[in-house]
């Protein structure tokens, strides 16, 4: 585990060698023991507390150290894995980290005002085979309390997904031979992060669940439009086991249309908006349907098929907020 950490984190640059070596060591420390709290994955009493003094540079360095700093060799290296495959998926999402009665400073209201914690988006990198690739981006932030009038200041949290997609959009001009996709669920469904990805000419192609059944032009509906002509057929999978369902095998039919959207600005975006409906869920459960958005012109069963295959890779960062979960420091 060792020799994977000095890999891993052998671009680190944190100021002073004695900080870089602590760090392959706490690497390999947690790795090898990821759900337990910090005395509990340390050897010793020793070991415990010179966890802590890494954690606390701003007492025993000219400037404390941040998460980037920890971060930046890691997304080296995923970089680095990223450009020896042809498509990458790269997933976001936002979680919590609930530090709820903890005496921590600088954490914020989460779901409910009275819980204490913090929030991260980070971008997860997989293939489409969902081999992890590693972390190459992440938002970091405390919610403000409420105000009297019940607002919340601060930045618009919305911000996260546009700029997600804008740093995706910078890797991959810097990886000419990878096609990187932009993956996100239905908070992404904003027609800025189109515009935005429209603006850039689309660097990195984007899939997005669907959230607003958009009027069109012509005065017709979005997800009316797509499936009121001829299905292009179907795909078939195994979902996973989740929020108590045990994994079963799903069918879905196909439809897709190109679709010209109003942006806001006088002007129209050309996407094309994929409908995946379950044909014969079991009794008694909720079909699984999907509504995606995407720039990709997806003319073809096998077109829509490889989106399909591309948003399924989403499972992937669920998975690792899961384990994020259990790996929250205490």
């Amino acid at each position: 585990m060792t020799a994977w950490a000095a890999e891993e984190f052998a671009g680190a640059a944190l100021g002073d060698g004695r900080l870089n070596r602590r760090l392959i060591k706490l690497a390999a420390t947690f790795a090898d023991k990821p759900t337990a709290s910090i005395p509990g994955a340390c050897p010793d009493w020793a070991e415990t507390q010179a966890v802590y003094r890494f954690f606390d540079q701003a007492s025993t360095t000219k400037r404390a150290l941040g998460w980037q700093d920890i971060l930046d060799p890691h997304i080296a290296r995923s970089e680095a894995r990223m450009r020896q495959h042809p498509v990458v998926p790269c997933l976001q999402d936002t979680t919590e980290l609930d530090f709820n009665g903890q005496d921590i400073a600088g954490l914020g209201p989460l779901s409910y005002e009275a819980q204490r914690g913090m929030y991260v988006h980070p971008t997860y990198a997989v293939t489409p085979q969902r081999e992890p690739l590693g972390i190459t981006d992440a938002w970091m932030w405390a919610r403000a309390a409420k105000g009297a009038d019940g607002k919340r200041a601060g930045v618009r949290e919305s911000l996260c997904w546009i700029e997600g997609y804008e740093r995706i959009a910078e890797t991959a001009l810097t990886m000419p031979e990878t096609r990187l996709v932009y993956v996100a669920d239905r908070e992404a469904d904003i027609l800025e992060l189109m515009q935005c990805a429209h603006a850039l000419d689309n660097p990195a192609d984007w899939l997005i669940r669907s959230q607003h059944n958009r009027s069109l032009p012509d005065g017709g509906k979005l997800w009316t439009e797509v499936t009121c002509g001829e299905s292009f057929g179907e795909i078939e999978f195994r979902l996973p086991s989740r929020h108590g369902q045990a994994a079963r095998e799903v069918r879905q039919q196909l439809w897709a249309r190109r679709i010209s959207l109003p942006d806001g600005q006088g002007g129209r975006l050309h996407v094309t908006c994929l409908m995946a409906r379950e044909t014969a869920p079991p009794d008694g459960i909720k079909a699984v349907e999907w509504r995606l958005l995407t720039n990709r012109n997806a003319q073809t069963l096998d077109d829509l098929v490889e989106l399909i295959e591309w948003y399924r890779c989403r499972w992937e960062i669920e998975m690792f907020f899961d384990y994020l979960s259990f790996c929250t420091p205490s």
